[in-house]
C-alpha cells in the first residue's frame, strides 16, 4: 500500500477533503500537525526544491493577504527564516512519499509519483490550496491562523 506523511494545520476543511480523497485512493496517510512539526531548513527545503520562493508561501494567511509578508519580496535565506519562525505561512498541504516531497496539493505531480492503482480519479476544485471555507469567514480556519 501507498504511504505517504501528509502535514496538514489541524481544522483545515481543505486539508481534510485532500485527505479524504487520498484515502479514497487507497493511500495510507500519517497525519501530521504542520504548525506543531519541528522543522529545520534542511527538511523544509526538501519540499521546495526548485521552486521560486513565492511557491513556497500560503497565499490565504493572513500576514500574506494583509500585504504584512510579501513573497516576492523574500530572498531564499529571508524567506526560509520567515517560515520556520510562522508554520502559518508555509504553503500547505506538505507530502511525502518516501524520498519525494511535495509542497500544495498538485494533484498531476502526485499522480506522477502514485502507482497506478492509487491514482486520483476525483479532480480537487483548481484552487485547491486555499480554505476551503474562507469565503464564508470559517471561524476553525481563521482562529488556527491567528493563534
Amino acid at each position: 500500500m501507498t504511504r505517504i506523511v501528509f502535514y496538514a494545520k489541524p481544522g483545515c476543511a481543505t486539508n481534510a477533503r485532500q485527505q479524504r480523497l487520498l484515502r479514497a485512493a487507497g493511500i495510507d496517510l500519517e497525519v501530521r500537525d504542520l504548525l506543531g512539526e519541528p522543522w529545520n531548513a534542511e527538511r523544509l527545503l526538501a519540499f521546495f526544491a526548485d521552486r521560486p520562493v513565492s511557491e513556497w508561501f500560503n497565499r490565504a494567511a493572513p500576514a500574506v493577504k494583509a500585504g504584512a509578508v510579501v513573497p516576492e519580496a523574500l530572498d531564499r535565506v529571508q524567506a526560509l527564516a520567515l517560515l520556520l519562525a510562522t508554520p502559518l505561512l508555509i504553503r500547505r498541504p506538505l507530502l511525502q512519499l518516501g524520498t519525494k516531497h511535495l509542497a500544495g496539493f498538485d494533484p498531476l505531480a502526485l499522480n506522477a509519483l502514485l502507482p497506478e492503482q492509487h491514482r486520483l480519479r476525483e479532480q480537487p476544485a483548481a484552487d485547491s490550496d486555499s480554505c476551503a471555507r474562507e469565503v464564508h469567514g470559517h471561524s476553525a480556519c481563521r482562529a488556527a491562523e491567528e493563534a
